[in-house]
């Protein structure tokens, strides 16, 4: 366990419950905006048909302008995608009474990422919803060796850049779980998408996807959410909201403390909530780019 010089410790449980059941009293119109969202799964949908004809347009590519279009074109869609696929594990697709077929299209919207992620991911996020915060509950939480050995600018740049590897890593150290169906069939239709695609095309477009999600989830742009959400910015606030542009990029991850309020209203629904409570939206940040800068100096 990390010393309380390492993190800010608290005692009390996480905020949301609270704050939601205060707003639903106050505001109990907010109930209207708990349902799916019709036009996400043809977004979703389009992104990865998208994805698919990129496949095509790569094969043929150099290795270094694959490269340029990994990180420029499939980092962006690819991370865009894991969004969709954050939102979807809130049923918000086809509703809480067909959660199966969220959890499908969940697998559906997961091909052009390359590697199998959706059911796993939906296995901790309730967690991170449930135990925001928890040491060994929450493994969005670094572990004690990263708070302590990421200490330096040129350490926390390198961190930045394996943030796709701990995000994958930690859940195994911090709170490992038994392998369940959904993950089984996930890594099975993964596999099965990812050797259709070798087959037609080749080595490329696989290195494409992979190389795509783990640039698009490192050090990028898109990547500033995962520090902005609930870095300690501000002493005794532990969950921030961003109302920039890129939201429109990324199904409004930005509007984050709204979405731990009410996470079950879709992401396309969350600058309503914010419209109504603004007067009590007290922790907002600027940019996710300026948090990439301003983790590196941090003390």
């Amino acid at each position: 366990m990390a010393t309380s010089g390492d993190f800010e410790w608290v005692y009390t449980e996480q905020p949301h419950s609270d704050r939601r059941k205060q707003i639903l009293a106050k505001y109990p119109e907010m109930k209207s905006l708990m349902t799916p969202d019709p036009h996400l799964k043809w977004i979703v949908s389009t992104m990865v048909l998208f994805q698919f004809v990129s496949c095509y347009l790569v094969k043929d590519l150099s290795w270094g302008w694959l490269v340029f279009w990994a990180y420029i074109l499939g980092g962006c869609v690819n991370h865009s995608l894991t969004l969709a696929i954050h939102d979807i594990s809130h049923n918000v697709a086809f509703g809480n009474k067909a959660a199966k077929w969220n959890r499908w299209f969940a697998m559906f919207a997961n091909l052009p990422i390359g590697m199998p992620y959706s059911a796993s991911f939906k296995k901790y996020h309730i967690d991170h919803h449930r135990y925001l915060g928890g040491d060994g509950l929450d493994v969005d939480v670094p572990t004690e060796f990263e708070g302590r050995f990421f200490c330096t600018p040129t350490r926390k740049l390198l961190w930045l850049f394996l943030q796709p590897l701990f995000y994958v890593l930690r859940p195994l150290y911090v709170n490992p779980k038994p392998i369940t169906q959904m993950e089984l069939i996930n890594a099975i239709v993964q596999l099965g998408y990812d050797l259709f695609i070798y087959y037609i095309w080749g080595l490329k477009p696989i290195f494409y996807m992979l190389a795509g999600s783990m640039l698009g989830m490192g050090l990028h742009p898109f990547s500033g959410h995962f520090i902005a959400e609930h870095y300690m910015f501000l002493k005794g606030y532990e969950t921030y909201s961003y109302y920039g542009p890129l939201n429109w990029l990324t199904f409004n991850v930005g509007y984050h403390m709204e979405h731990h309020d009410f996470p079950s209203i879709p992401g396309s629904k969350l600058p309503m909530v914010t419209a109504t409570l603004f007067k009590s939206m007290l922790s907002s940040i600027g940019c996710f780019c300026f948090f990439h800068c301003q983790l590196l100096w941090l003390a």
